[in-house]
């Protein structure tokens, strides 16, 4: 599930901060790794091509080595075209396993490019996205707020809705678990605006068979692995509480399908989860749905 890897780069601090950081994915059973760099219509212009291609190779050669030293197998590619599109059609043609790319906690402030990147590729994406947390530290310049690995104490979040695309997101942590993952804290957050006031009497019952699903879920974990599995209930809004869990808890990674279940497109996951990977302070793995036929 882990073990051919995209990366998007570019020439920034941000895209070498996440290079640095993804050594971790090698205990996830990643393997292989394409560094891809697309060129824009300016740098493809015929007078500016060749310096900006020898700009690129050299940053790619000093990236593709710091990963080879974490011991990736590594292949460096620049190609012409829109980010978005490329990554995605390569990751499909040659079915990469995760899509990596790097991001901010997107505000106001810092919509930088390399963050804009990361939020085109989870609207339009058909394989999983993987995005890398970074931050701004004011003398360290750009780092990677929380790396992701299976030897870190620092727990798995997995919120779930238990659709369809929940459950195949789970796999991803199954495959964790049996990797020897040590904590995991599964959620699920009952959504206050589509219970509150009309089903609010109804409020304990959804508790107990909630409850039920998740004690079912931590007993698959159990089966399989010997993490720590924690299992958490809220009431309120899923975004909102799935961001103070996040708060309280540092987790290294969220795990979340990219769709779920919900009443016509007022769908729960669909977009909690694109909330979540924009404005969490985490790094984010997103599974998309399945599409028919799939």
């Amino acid at each position: 599930m882990f073990r051919r890897l995209i990366i998007a780069t570019d020439l920034s601090a941000a895209s070498n901060a996440l290079i640095h950081g993804l050594g971790g994915l090698r205990t996830l059973g990643a393997e292989e790794c394409l560094l891809l760099q697309c060129l824009s219509s300016q740098e493809t212009n015929p007078v500016a091509l060749p310096f900006a291609t020898a700009v690129l190779e050299r940053n790619l050669q000093s990236q593709k080595e710091i990963l080879e030293h974490q011991g990736f197998k590594v292949e460096t590619r620049i190609l012409p075209g829109v980010e978005k599109d490329e990554i995605n059609r390569i990751a499909v043609e040659e079915d990469f396993s995760i899509i990596v790319v790097g991001a901010l906690k997107h505000t106001l402030t810092n919509d930088l490019f390399f963050s804009g990147l990361a939020y085109n590729l989870i609207h339009h994406a058909n394989k999983p996205v993987l995005i890398v947390r970074l931050e701004a530290h004011p003398t360290e310049g750009f780092v990677c707020l929380n790396p992701i690995g299976i030897e870190r104490e620092n727990p798995v979040l997995f919120p779930t809705d238990f659709s369809d695309n929940s459950e195949t997101a789970f796999k991803y942590i199954e495959k964790m678990v049996m990797g020897g993952l040590k904590k995991v804290i599964l959620f699920h957050v009952m959504n206050k605006a589509k219970i509150k006031p009309e089903l609010e009497e109804w409020l304990p019952e959804f508790n107990e068979a909630d409850n039920q699903r998740l004690k079912n879920i931590k007993n698959t974990l159990l089966k399989i692995g010997n993490a720590e599995i924690e299992t958490l209930i809220r009431y309120g809004m899923p975004a909102d509480e799935i961001f103070k869990l996040i708060e309280e808890r540092n987790p290294q990674l969220v795990v979340m399908g990219s769709q779920g279940r919900g009443f016509v497109k007022e769908i729960f996951l669909g977009s909690v989860s694109h909330d979540v990977a924009r404005h969490s302070s985490a790094s984010v793995l997103l599974i998309p749905a399945k599409r028919g036929g799939e």
